[in-house]
């Protein structure tokens, strides 16, 4: 292993897109066998930060979004699915129908991160969400997926139930608004070189060859 990068990838739980790029970038890392080392770091983005908690009904949400009729809306969620299934990720559209304030499950991967389980919470949420139709905002979810990858649960439940790195979050969502981000996944590789999308994964993998190189 030569080369190592350092890669943030901005994201949110709501985001189809963001478990299709991630999904994606995992298979590129994993196809260059180890010749380029990665250092991987969740950063928080609220695709819609004013949701209240108990959420909006999906398909209401997206018509007053993206003023797109039923019929556009369904040929969007087949490409996603089929997307999603290309990289291995189960998207149940028929278990989704609600979208979720996402503000709490940046908080608990907040401090994932610091607990070196930042990934594996990451992809549980993902899951939680498209696949099973949970609400990834609801606490005792939360604390479930954290026990599910081997957090403490009780610390899980804690933080929760204060305002623990709510100010670390906001500081970092602030951040990456102020460099320009206002779309998701947006993956930032040594904090210069800026990849955005669901891209396939050899995309992901020439742009990560080609970065090394240029060191």
């Amino acid at each position: 292993m030569n080369t190592r990068l350092k890669i943030d990838f901005v994201s949110d739980i709501s985001c189809p897109w963001c478990i299709i790029g991630l999904s994606s970038l995992q298979q590129a890392i994993d196809s260059l066998n180890g010749e380029i080392g990665v250092d991987l770091h969740f950063q928080p983005f609220e695709l819609n930060p004013a949701m209240p908690p108990e959420g909006q009904d999906l398909n209401e949400h997206l018509v007053e979004k993206y003023k797109l009729p039923p019929e556009q809306l369904a040929r969007n969620r087949e490409s996603i699915r089929a997307r999603g299934e290309e990289v291995g990720f189960t998207f149940n559209m028929d278990r989704r129908s609600r979208i979720y304030n996402t503000f709490d499950a940046h908080r608990l991967l907040h401090w994932a991160g610091l607990e070196g389980k930042q990934l594996a919470l990451e992809r549980a949420l993902f899951a939680a969400y498209f696949t099973e139709g949970e609400n990834p905002g609801a606490h005792d979810v939360l604390v479930r997926m954290a026990g599910k990858v081997g957090l403490d649960t009780a610390r899980a439940q804690e933080i929760l139930s204060t305002d623990a790195y709510a100010a670390e979050v906001r500081q970092q969502e602030g951040y990456y608004q102020r460099q320009g981000i206002h779309s998701v996944p947006s993956i930032i590789i040594n904090d210069r070189h800026l990849l955005q999308g669901g891209q396939p994964p050899d995309v992901f993998a020439q742009a990560l060859r080609q970065i090394a190189a240029a060191g």
